[in-house]
């Protein structure tokens, strides 16, 4: 039996979903634990390409049984989006698909207060991605949240009646209009109808599989530095990230988790506000165009940056990450001189990550390292001993800043544009 976690090393967008892709081919169980619709996974495979937000992306695997587990937030129309959209490329997920009835609903009205939220905060808005993420999870602890399980009897309407007549007000002070029960009522009796044949308690299914001895794949959404004590609070997003949140979100316990597989992308991005201590901000700069993305789920451009290896270090220490898959090798081609950050200084003394807080990294002293680059395209490339000298340099630094073997390494979107070590 093995169970491994793969998480985000950096703010998330590091290319998790193909990671999780490949390492699934091994897999029993693929499971997200965390998160909500917040979260996008580019998988590029042959079913085609598609961008996940709730289904695990280890799906792709024929003999793999997906869990959406409790620790995860669901808005019903994107899952059963995502599930029609599966099932027409010919990846069916009836019968292979597990929903948590602990799982929290996303409502109307988290969406709006969240868009409410932010207008309000004005200048000190923290970049949510409107989907109602932070509301619902705010819900979730505050006991006024609304889950599968309440489905099966009328706790549903009495909840959403009791929740209706707390949000309107709310709604309707920050300048909103007023919800009506009974279309909201009608559209999530709806979703529920469609979805009961997936909503199955997993606590069964998990202990028996950890019993029998199969294997779990562990799919983090977001990444370490978004979590929610230990990222740039408060702009983080509203679940814990780190591994250990899978015991809470699936009920994996923490003895079980024997590899957590850390993705890095070969250089630093991040979407929304926040701090970004690398950040190249020489919008004309042929740099920052050669790492300009858009992101998966909100469609906005990311901000980019140099690799930031006090923040991979800091990732690793902090999720016991065994191994770095790392990403976009490929991206950096072209360039003849590359800065990478190896370090932080705050008023001439070494700090480290966990030394301040996120207004304070915006003040410290980038330590860099410039280091060759390379001009030769690596997209074909399948054996380290094929890379260039530069770059299979680039890829020992970042294993000696981290102290942890890089085991895979990607030089293109596709599944097989992976070196495997």
């Amino acid at each position: 039996m093995t169970v491994i976690a793969v998480i985000g090393s950096q703010w998330g967008d590091e290319g998790k979903g193909k990671a999780v892709d490949f390492l699934a081919e091994h897999a029993d169980y693929v499971a997200r634990f965390n998160g909500g619709n917040n979260a996008g996974h580019t998988v590029i495979n042959e079913f085609g390409t598609f961008k996940i937000h709730l289904v695990p992306s280890g799906i792709f695997a024929q003999n793999t049984t997906g869990l959406i587990g409790g620790g995860v937030v669901i808005d019903p129309q994107v899952l059963l989006e995502e599930i029609e959209m599966l099932n027409k490329a010919g990846v069916n997920v009836n019968g292979r698909l597990w929903i948590s009835p602990r799982s929290h609903i996303i409502m109307p009205y988290h969406k709006i207060l969240d868009g409410l939220y932010e207008e309000a905060k004005g200048a000190g808005a923290t970049g949510t991605t409107r989907r109602g993420i932070g509301p619902v999870f705010a819900d979730k602890v505050s006991y006024n949240g609304i889950r599968w399980t309440d489905f099966t009897s009328d706790m549903f309407e009495k909840r959403l009646e009791v929740q209706l007549n707390l949000k309107n007000k709310i709604i309707v002070a920050l300048g909103g209009e007023a919800l009506s029960y009974e279309g909201i009522r009608a559209e999530y009796r709806g979703y529920y109808a469609k979805l009961k044949p997936y909503i199955r308690e997993l606590f069964s299914i998990v202990q028996d599989g950890l019993k029998a001895g199969k294997n779990f794949l562990l799919e983090q959404a977001m990444g370490t530095f978004l979590d929610t004590d230990w990222g740039t609070y408060p702009f983080v997003t509203a679940s814990t990230t780190i591994p250990s949140a899978a015991s809470a979100g699936l009920g994996i316990p923490p003895k079980y988790i024997a590899n957590v597989v850390g993705v890095t992308k070969a250089y630093t991005t991040r979407v929304g506000a926040g701090p970004l201590p690398t950040e190249i901000l020489d919008f004309d700069s042929d740099v920052y165009k050669k790492f300009g993305e858009v992101a998966a789920t909100t469609g906005r451009v990311r901000r980019v940056g140099w690799l930031d290896l006090e923040i991979v270090r800091t990732a690793a220490e902090l999720s016991g990450m065994t191994e770095i898959c790392l990403t976009k090798l490929d991206v950096l081609s072209g360039l003849e001189e590359i800065q990478v950050c190896v370090g932080y200084k705050l008023n001439g003394k070494e700090v480290r990550y966990a030394d301040v807080d996120a207004y304070g990294l915006d003040k410290v002293e980038l330590v860099y390292r410039r280091v060759k680059g390379w001009n030769e395209d690596i997209s074909r490339t399948r054996t380290f001993e094929g890379l260039p000298a530069n770059a299979q340099n680039y890829v020992k630094m970042i294993e000696e800043a981290a102290g942890i073997p890089v085991k895979w390494i990607g030089v293109g979107p596709e599944r097989e544009a992976t070196i495997r070590r």
